[in-house]
């Protein structure tokens, strides 16, 4: 019952620590101390040992984790055409911490075209022997993160005349990966989870966006995007519910938008939150078709170095799998170890640990 293809019983959402060579060369970077070239060196020789350790542990995935990157969202979307990241009047609030103050601004028409990140995924797909993995925001998280004065209006009347755009940008994002070789993608996604929350619903509604009909607006969106995948690739999506400095944001199970989310976009596979009380259970879950597509159940924490054990997981394994079939389900830890280049607060040997279990664990359950 192991899986061949993508997403696989054992898997992982795709950022990791950030190494101390890695950490020190970026602010080096920063005090304008190394070259862009210097820094790429640093970078290139981290992410070859990254992808050593993850085929070390057993994972039949590799990614590149993200180490080119100081936001998991950010960074994809300043790089697009027509996008900037700029300075803004705050940051995004965490229980507890607050994150810099960066803001997208859409200053024209929103296009993907000589994306960086291409040859990010080259110079992965170049250095691992299993199947690599590239994991990119979802085009919704860029909707929904838009301040009210963030569009200009000589490029969009509004921030929801941004979709179609936005759609075949995505649209010509998969079919350059693919050409690229790129076989497994993932749309990174807190929208989704934030439209579970009173809370963010609340906050979305005061910034003015239209939270009755975004679930409609954001399936629309996912789907044209994913009209452009060929049949040999498999796109996922990792709900998030705020991974930063081992805080988070959403509280709030997926009863609200599991109808839409897991029923209605056209999604391979989906990473599920469900490391914590503030996912809910397993119910929504009765909204996956049954048929191909698989929830990966993110029920290892990457917030904390503390080991879950064996039989706990198992238990929660057995639970989902009374909703849905043993064979549409795998195994993750519920997110990335760093979505930012903060990073969560454990040790890097605490992250191969969880991972470890995840692949042991996967072998016990599914053969």
């Amino acid at each position: 019952m192991q899986r061949n293809k993508p997403p696989f019983r054992a898997d992982h959402v795709g950022s990791f620590l950030r190494p101390a060579p890695l950490k020190e060369a970026r602010a080096k970077r920063e005090k304008g101390e190394i070259t862009a070239a210097q820094l790429k060196e640093v970078e290139d020789r981290e992410i070859e040992k990254v992808i050593e350790q993850q085929e070390a542990v057993g994972l039949q995935l590799a990614t590149d984790g993200e180490f080119r990157r100081a936001w998991w969202h950010y960074d994809f979307f300043g790089m697009l055409d027509g996008v900037e990241i700029i300075e803004g009047r705050t940051g995004i609030q965490f229980h507890g911490v607050l994150t810099k103050a960066h803001v997208i601004h859409v200053k024209n028409k929103i296009d993907f075209s000589n994306h960086p990140m291409l040859e990010h995924f080259k110079f992965l797909k170049a250095h691992t022997k299993v199947m690599p993995k590239m994991t990119i925001p979802s085009p919704t998280v860029m909707h929904f993160r838009l301040e009210p004065d963030a569009v200009e209006k000589s490029a969009y009347a509004s921030r929801d005349a941004i979709f179609d755009d936005l759609a075949v940008a995505y649209q010509k994002a998969i079919k350059a990966f693919h050409a690229a070789g790129c076989r497994y993608l993932q749309f990174d996604d807190t929208a989704w989870a934030y439209l579970c929350s009173q809370d963010e619903l609340k906050k979305a509604r005061d910034r003015g966006l239209d939270v009755d009909h975004l679930q409609d607006s954001y399936t629309r969106c996912i789907n044209k995007a994913l009209e452009a995948k060929p049949a040999d690739m498999t796109i996922t999506t990792h709900v998030c519910r705020g991974n930063f400095r081992s805080t988070w944001i959403s509280s709030g199970g997926y009863e609200p938008v599991a109808e839409n989310m897991l029923g209605k976009c056209n999604y391979d596979g989906y990473f599920l939150e469900y490391d914590s009380e503030r996912a809910g259970g397993f119910e929504p879950l009765r909204f996956l078709p049954k048929g191909n597509k698989v929830v990966v159940l993110g029920v290892i924490t990457s917030k904390t170095g503390e080991l879950e054990s064996k039989d706990s997981i198992k238990k929660r394994i057995d639970e989902a799998a009374r909703i849905v079939p043993l064979d549409q389900l795998a195994l993750s830890t519920q997110c990335g170890f760093a979505s930012t280049e903060e990073g969560n607060t454990l040790a890097e040997q605490q992250q191969w640990d969880k991972l470890k279990l995840v692949v042991d664990i996967s072998k016990e359950v599914w053969g």
